[in-house]
């Protein structure tokens, strides 16, 4: 039988969701902890990858089992054995050929920014220095949707077929000291929001215009785009499934 899991981590501690060699990642201990409690070997498939240092708000994946087990019990168990920057949500049995990479219909992110030093929150937002022009930086996020390919976003020598992506939601809101950039897609390319909040960070500073922007997403080359801003104020809030 095959089963989605939901749930959230904080990546500080990680490198990245993937299982890596000599580095401790997301899935591997997900993988050793649903292995102990089940009493056989399973090895999840995530909705995604997240960088070294990246979160989840919100994240799936699916994993087989023949045991059976209490999913109630199970959640429980799992919360005691894991980390405490690893929370399991719920375990919902699907069909057999569900996946949770390829049957994600959008994902959302959000990138958390703050304008004062936060003590609190230093660990899950990045500080800038500047004055951010937002009005600018949403004028530019709109110029997003008129286009489908990001190739000027992506990490380059990554193995990917296509740099095409469907973005249907990208703005900037503050509230108080914090900003928030929020976006949405269909799928996203290794390091493509980090780099979309960088080249709009340079538009909020007057450093790119609207029409530098453009022109950078046009050219199709990650020389042309802004720096790539720091992984722990990126989180992944929500991915959605047709079923689910």
């Amino acid at each position: 039988m095959r089963y989605f899991i939901e749930f959230a981590y904080n990546g500080k501690e990680y490198f990245g969701f993937q299982v890596q060699p000599n580095a401790i990642s997301i899935q591997e201990t997900l993988d050793k902890s649903l292995s102990l409690l089940l009493r056989e070997k399973i090895e999840i498939v995530g909705a995604g990858r997240t960088d070294s240092g990246v979160h989840a708000k919100q994240m799936f994946a699916h994993f087989d089992t023949e045991v059976e087990f209490d999913v109630q019990n199970t959640i429980q168990k799992l919360n005691s054995f894991l980390p405490k920057d690893i929370a399991i949500f719920n375990i919902i049995e699907v069909k057999p050929d569900a996946h949770a990479r390829f049957d994600a219909t959008s994902r959302t992110y959000e990138y958390h920014i703050n304008t004062f030093k936060d003590v609190f929150n230093a660990d899950g937002s990045w500080k800038v220095h500047h004055k951010l022009d937002l009005d600018l930086m949403n004028e530019a996020s709109k110029m997003l949707f008129e286009y489908i390919d990001f190739e000027c976003f992506s990490k380059i020598h990554t193995d990917v077929r296509t740099f095409n992506c469907k973005i249907t939601e990208a703005h900037w809101q503050q509230s108080g000291n914090q900003i928030i950039f929020t976006i949405t897609a269909d799928r996203f390319l290794r390091n493509m929001v980090r780099a979309i909040v960088g080249t709009l960070i340079n538009v909020g500073i007057h450093k790119t215009s609207l029409s530098d922007f453009r022109a950078i997403i046009e050219s199709k080359s990650r020389n042309k785009a802004g720096f790539s801003v720091p992984a722990h104020g990126l989180y992944l809030t929500k991915v959605k499934y047709p079923y689910l």
